[in-house]
């Protein structure tokens, strides 16, 4: 991982959560190819963490949760790298946070904006600070939505909310986000951190493989994963049979193997 995006993009665990934070406030958490590549490297190693039971994505600073690419990054990009590197490696890493095994809670400290509402999108949870602003504001600078803003947000609230705001480029606050269902929690006079920390606490508490199921079974529903989802379960379900135990010995004993049916 390049140490530039990795100083700017930390992860620790406490207990058996993992806090995800954008750390470079200083250019309202915009992100770099560098970041995103540590992002893709924070959830590879998430997934891996057995002991690991939930996920809190958050950011530095008291302004911006992410407002997006750092347009300095890409404003200088021929076409075919604009793709390669840019539009497709962010799809391919929000993706990968959107379908972690454990469930994600976004606790957004400050706006959220074009790629950073998309960021905010691959939660499962989403809480926000009363001050934050939400929008798509792409079209002002002549581009358009890359990292999934016009699908998984689409999903997440409708088109028609969509088209509101990537084709005006206007922003919604907090209570609108809230209203639309942008996000789940408004948080006033306290850590929105604390808050995060508070849920996933509780999400800790229950059942680790009950909660990682029904997460994957609803974004199964609704095209996340699907394929994986359904292969995955048919794979556990298959695994605890006697059959499969029958199959494993009858390899290693080098035998034709006995199957039941059970």
């Amino acid at each position: 991982m390049p140490d530039a995006g990795a100083s700017q993009v930390r992860l620790q665990s406490d207990g058996a959560v993992a806090i995800v934070t954008l750390d470079r406030a200083e250019k309202l958490n915009a992100l770099t190819p560098e970041m995103i590549d540590a992002l893709a490297e924070a959830a590879s190693r998430i997934d891996r963490d057995a002991g690991i039971r939930c996920a809190i994505l958050t950011a530095t600073g008291d302004k911006a949760f992410c407002v997006g690419a750092d347009i300095n990054a890409w404003s200088g990009l021929e076409p075919l790298d604009m793709w390669r590197r840019w539009v497709k490696r962010g799809h391919q890493v929000f993706d990968q946070w959107a379908r972690l095994r454990v469930p994600v809670i976004a606790a957004i400290n400050g706006h959220a904006l074009g790629g950073g509402l998309e960021l905010a999108a691959v939660a499962d949870i989403r809480i926000t600070v009363s001050a934050a602003t939400f929008g798509l504001p792409e079209a002002t600078i002549a581009t358009c939505p890359g990292w999934s803003g016009t699908q998984r947000l689409a999903a997440l609230i409708g088109s028609s909310r969509v088209k509101y705001l990537a084709l005006t480029g206007m922003r919604i606050d907090a209570t609108e986000a809230w209203r639309v269902g942008i996000v789940h929690e408004r948080v006033e006079g306290k850590d929105v951190l604390a808050r995060a920390r508070e849920i996933a606490s509780g999400i800790c508490k229950l059942a680790p493989v009950s909660v990682q199921l029904t997460k994957q079974v609803i974004d199964a529903g609704q095209g996340e994963g699907l394929a994986a989802a359904l292969e995955a379960m048919a794979g556990a379900l298959a695994a605890t049979t006697a059959d499969a135990r029958e199959g494993v010995a009858s390899f290693l004993d080098k035998r034709q193997p006995d199957y039941r049916g059970k």
